[in-house]
């Protein structure tokens, strides 16, 4: 029988990561956290260029990195492409540097691909869909390599799921929660 670790390292050598950013990162964990096959979400900061940055210096706009989310997953559960259509599904991707009041740099569109798959599907899809009509005006998400993620203050993680009864949550955050869990409801862990 294998011991803990070697069960913990085979798992883990099993599973992938996927990091979006599509606005303010509490909604974006909220959304992720629902899917079946998703293991872990980190809100955090990437495409920046200051090292371990804050969450005051990125609100700046000065650091150049975006509220964004790491999404542990396993690929056996979940798809890639699942999780892009839940990204391109969960926020409006035609508005430069800005999701609803949350406006600034931090709070752009960006898919942050781990590999050269993850590369050609994010832009195939993000092309289908400007030529798909789906939205009325161009597609503006930032399709980038990822570069060093950095997990954001013990207090951004796992926000919605914490602080439920907070205004943000009830009037911003569970919205898109049930809109995203009426859209994916066949692809939502069991509770």
């Amino acid at each position: 029988m294998e011991n803990l670790s070697e069960q913990t390292t085979a798992t883990a050598a099993q599973l992938d990561t996927a990091t979006f950013a599509a606005g303010c990162f509490w909604c974006v964990e909220a959304v992720f956290q629902q899917l079946d096959g998703v293991q872990l979400v980190v809100s955090g900061y990437m495409g920046g260029h200051v090292k371990n940055p804050t969450y005051e210096q990125v609100c700046s706009g000065l650091t150049g990195h975006a509220e964004a989310c790491q999404i542990i997953y396993d690929p056996k559960k979940v798809s890639y492409e699942t999780l892009l259509e839940a990204f391109w599904q969960s926020h409006d991707p035609t508005t430069l540097n800005r999701q609803g009041n949350d406006v600034g740099t931090q709070y752009r569109s960006a898919i942050f691909y781990h590999n050269e798959k993850q590369h050609q599907l994010a832009t195939e899809y993000k092309t289908k869909l400007n030529k798909s009509g789906a939205w009325d005006k161009p597609i503006v998400t930032e399709i980038s390599p990822a570069s060093v993620f950095y997990k954001a203050e013990d207090y951004h993680q796992n926000y919605y799921n914490l602080n439920t009864r907070q205004g943000y949550c009830q009037f911003v955050i569970r919205p898109k929660v049930d809109k995203f869990r009426k859209v994916f409801k066949d692809k939502l862990k069991q509770q």
